[in-house]
């Protein structure tokens, strides 16, 4: 199965995530193009992705949304790190993990 992203673009779309994440926990993958690890733990989710978790995950390119990158740091409290997870529930970070941390199941264990 294929994963199926939600691009992670613009600083407007993390008050749609804060409302999305009232009913359902999401995801935000914050990879970094010019790194092997962050390459390794993004393959590593996309082998294990199943599609019917009940988590929406989205993809954030770090590279070329430092913006938004930043913002996350801002509105969310959490130190940058790449690659990093945060899970989303209620508008709040509930849960964060980077480099080799990131594990699949630890994440769908945050689902609805």
């Amino acid at each position: 199965m294929t994963m199926n992203w939600n691009k992670l673009n613009s600083i407007n779309q993390l008050d749609q995530i804060d409302t999305e994440s009232k009913t359902v926990p999401v995801m935000i993958l914050k990879h970094s193009t010019r790194c092997n690890i962050s390459a390794m733990a993004l393959s590593r989710m996309e082998r294990k992705w199943q599609g019917d978790e009940k988590i929406k995950p989205y993809y954030l390119d770090l590279i070329a949304h430092r913006d938004v990158s930043g913002e996350i740091v801002r509105r969310y409290g959490v130190e940058h790190e790449s690659p990093q997870v945060l899970i989303i529930k209620n508008g709040q970070c509930i849960y964060t993990a980077s480099h080799s941390s990131i594990v699949y199941e630890d994440i769908t264990g945050f689902a609805a």
